[in-house]
């Protein structure tokens, strides 16, 4: 069935309600074995994979290459904390966008700092800190969708006819794709400045070692 383009746009943020937020409540405060953190993962973020009946949110392999490229803590007796949850959904939002050298990067400093410690301030706090924001971001997104279409929609309005509605998607698509561009520019450019200043804080540690 063909569907006009007011159809199309009430789609897509339709598709955007259907992200879900994990909130900590949501998790188990039991430790869970690896078949039971991929079971609880996949059922509450497969509403958002491009193909949900084909697409594997989270397996068995994809857990142990993290643990392998030092993204995620080794299990305890071969079972998975609440943290090692929280982890994972950072990864899974971050996979999509960055390569795991990055997200090393990123999340490296979170897990030695905040992960399984003790206090008001550990990895739970961060995570709903970072998510605090997902309703407002939400709103403000939807509404640059819009906008972004609605411009989209007065481009190449000397197109012929039976191509006008092709080129209007694909010039929405391109501003999408450009805005996407940017961000991920802004981001890599950000993470390398971590890594760098990471880089230097490491080389002090080591010229103070050498002096002493």
């Amino acid at each position: 069935m063909t569907i006009d383009n007011d159809d199309l746009l009430n789609s897509l943020l339709a598709s955007l309600d259907r992200v879900e937020y994990i909130s900590p409540e949501d998790i188990p405060n039991i430790d869970l074995y690896m078949d039971q953190v991929t079971t609880f993962i996949d059922s509450r973020l497969r509403s958002t994979a491009r193909y949900p009946s084909e697409d594997k949110i989270l397996t068995k392999t994809m857990i142990n290459n993290y643990a392998k490229n030092d993204l995620l803590p080794p299990p305890v007796k071969k079972k998975y904390s609440k943290e090692h949850v929280l982890l994972l959904i950072f990864i899974y939002y971050y996979k999509g966008i960055l390569s795991i050298s990055d997200i090393q990067t990123l999340l490296g400093p979170i897990t030695e700092r905040f992960f399984h410690k003790e206090g008001d301030f550990n990895l739970e706090s961060v995570y709903r800190e970072a998510f605090s924001m997902e309703e407002e971001q939400m709103q403000s997104l939807k509404k640059d969708l819009v906008e972004k279409f609605r411009t989209a929609q007065n481009t190449f309005g000397n197109a012929p006819k039976e191509d006008a509605d092709f080129l209007k998607k694909f010039s929405f698509i391109c501003t999408l794709s450009f805005d996407v561009y940017l961000k991920k520019m802004i981001i890599e450019k950000m993470i390398d400045g971590l890594a760098q200043t990471a880089q230097d804080e490491e080389r002090k540690r080591g010229g103070k070692g050498e002096k002493a």
